[in-house]
């Protein structure tokens, strides 16, 4: 991070010419479901990984931001990427590029396509970093499976200011001839996907046109053209998970997978900070009677995810400890929360240059209609919560980058 910026420049030049320096890795890697959208790429990806997983596949997987450590961003067969594996081939990478430009994000994933190139497995899983026509991922010429779940406003600044540009962008992982499962869009979303998946020759499978899933009597539901799944509901919780599952089945079946693999997806899939309900650790110690969650989503639409998640909770006394970066929409991500909570607790986000204030947080909050108090960090405001409402439901939310922080804290 010291060698390379962390700044978002979307251009495929500079990821082109590393590759090319390190010969090309990324036309050696096991077969590639490429995976893009504002919300749900994370959680699709893991379902897709958990189903593959229980058929005996062994499965690559390549994600961001990172968490708590940079390694959950490469998976090699299953397994994090070793400390020495990483190292190495970030060395690698490094010499191969010398002294010219390129991002952290771009080397690192030059770094994660040479070790794909390296280790045997049956499935490359590639999640789009930011958009996806110009997104350093974007490299594969030929994947087996494209995947594009709900696409939203979000990151205006580098894909456009209307829903119809952000899917454009969205839309560009889309190959000739390759299927590609839509996840639930807006309709001017769907129109320039569907477009450009025309204008190729491939393959859509959309959600409510080709397949659909839903919830009926404590269940998941999934049909398409080759018939009806009854599941269990994901173990990921949320009523949005239900789209994610049926997208992440929707691509199972498209690779040829059986309902065992379906049902595996949706049971066996873990994705930590998206309303992971955290059990063990400090921060759950220094509150003992609190129900304490942890989500990283950010934009409108995530808050409106959480919202819908909390209404469906059994009734309890719910606060936010919320810190956000200065480049979200602040006021959309609350409004749907606005509703559901007793009191927001805004936070900076320790380490990040890019924090919101914990005080424009909180005006942001107010400005939407909650209840709302600037705390000095997250164990601070816990504490509070907890002395003054001992059994209430505590969320921490608002960015992935302070829900790192909470899980690297807590553990």
């Amino acid at each position: 991070m010291s060698l390379h910026p962390k700044v978002i420049d979307l251009v495929m030049d500079r990821v082109e010419r590393l590759l090319a320096a390190l010969g090309n890795p990324e036309r050696r890697v096991p077969p590639v479901i490429h995976i893009a959208g504002t919300n749900g790429k994370g959680s699709t990806q893991a379902m897709i990984r958990a189903g593959l997983e229980a058929g005996g596949s062994l499965v690559h997987a390549y994600t961001s931001p990172h968490l708590a450590r940079f390694h959950e961003r490469i998976r090699l067969a299953g397994e994090l990427i070793s400390e020495q594996a990483l190292t190495d081939l970030l060395d690698e990478c490094v010499i191969a590029n010398g002294p010219d430009e390129i991002t952290f994000f771009e080397i690192t994933t030059c770094a994660a396509f040479l070790a794909f190139s390296r280790v045997h497995a049956d499935y490359t899983l590639l999640e789009v970093g930011l958009g996806g026509r110009l997104d350093a991922t974007n490299v594969v010429a030929n994947p087996v499976l494209t995947v594009i779940t709900p696409v939203s406003i979000d990151h205006q600044q580098y894909l456009g200011e209307t829903l119809a540009e952000i899917a454009g962008e969205k839309a560009g992982i889309i190959k000739r001839g390759v299927p590609c499962v839509i996840g639930p869009q807006d309709g001017a979303g769907m129109a320039v996907i569907e477009a450009r998946a025309a204008r190729l020759g491939s393959p859509v499978l959309a959600f409510g046109q080709q397949w659909s899933a839903w919830e009926e009597r404590g269940r998941l539901v999934y049909q398409d053209e080759n018939g009806l799944l009854d599941l269990p509901l994901p173990n990921l919780p949320g009523p949005f998970q239900i789209q994610n599952a049926g997208a992440a089945i929707a691509a199972l079946r498209a690779l040829g997978k059986d309902a065992a693999a379906c049902e595996a997806a949706v049971t066996k899939a873990f994705w930590p900070a998206r309303m992971q309900r955290l059990r063990v650790g400090p921060l759950v110690e220094s509150a003992p009677g609190v129900e304490l969650w942890l989500d990283g989503g950010h934009n409108p639409a995530g808050g409106a995810a959480v919202a819908a998640t909390l209404a469906r909770m059994p009734e309890r006394e719910t606060h936010l400890i919320c810190g956000m970066l200065n480049t979200k929409d602040v006021r959309g991500y609350m409004a749907p929360l606005a509703s559901q909570v007793t009191r927001l607790h805004a936070v900076s986000i320790p380490g990040e240059k890019n924090t919101l204030p914990a005080e424009e947080t909180r005006d942001a909050a107010a400005a939407v209609g909650m209840d709302a108090v600037v705390a000095a960090s997250v164990a601070q405001a816990l504490a509070a919560i907890a002395a003054a409402s001992p059994h209430a439901r505590v969320l921490i939310c608002g960015s992935l980058y302070l829900a790192g922080g909470v899980l690297r804290e807590n553990s």
